[in-house]
């Protein structure tokens, strides 16, 4: 009779602890889609926001400000208290994204970063986050694939993607040095590696 009553409890122990894990789980995807549903929202008014405030055709601007000089490094245009320097677009895989001028974690979570470099140095480095809206469709991103920069002065960098590569979180020289005009990172599912897009200028 007494075992009888210990594996009642015992099974009823281990079925509350496995409910109580698969509600975590839950509570988990819903924290994690609403996370990535807030940030694609934020990042979307800030693109508004910037498409409104860039220049229409770099080059067009020389004849209004003799001073004006599509190269130089631009400052970045703050919008609620973050500075961002351009807006990132994929065609082939539907994303407009605002790029900000520096990273860190809290950031990220708005919008991807640029990490090191510089469009105009060609040596530019963005990190995103792993969202399913942000930097998650980078994954299935092909050589030839077309990618676009537009900096706060207007002018319009135009790469293609060349190669895809996997990378250890520790891997971070391999991930900013190389011969790229332009990489691309975020985490793959689980944390444990990086996928990192590389891509060169079209003159």
């Amino acid at each position: 009779m007494k075992k009888t009553k210990r594996k009642k409890r015992a099974a009823l122990l281990c079925l509350s602890i496995g409910l109580a894990l698969i509600l975590a789980a839950l509570a988990l995807i819903l924290y994690n889609r609403w996370d990535a549903n807030r940030a694609y929202e934020a990042s979307e008014e800030v693109a508004a926001q910037l498409v409104e405030e860039i220049p229409v055709g770099g080059e067009q601007n020389r004849g209004q400000d003799p001073e004006w000089n599509p190269y130089r490094e631009p400052e970045a245009i703050e919008v609620d208290g973050n500075g961002y320097i351009g807006i990132l677009e994929i065609p082939s895989i539907n994303l407009v994204l605002p790029v900000m001028d520096q990273w860190d974690y809290t950031r990220l979570k708005i919008a991807p970063c640029r990490y090191t470099g510089s469009y105009l140095t060609n040596d530019m480095v963005i990190a995103g986050h792993n969202y399913l809206r942000h930097f998650s469709p980078i994954k299935r991103l092909k050589p030839g694939s077309d990618v676009y920069f537009t900096s706060v002065a207007g002018r319009v960098f135009h790469y293609q993607v060349v190669s895809l590569e996997t990378l250890k979180p520790t891997q971070i020289e391999d991930m900013i040095t190389g011969d790229w005009d332009l990489t691309m990172f975020t985490c793959n599912p689980g944390g444990q590696t990086r996928m990192a897009v590389r891509c060169a200028a079209v003159s």
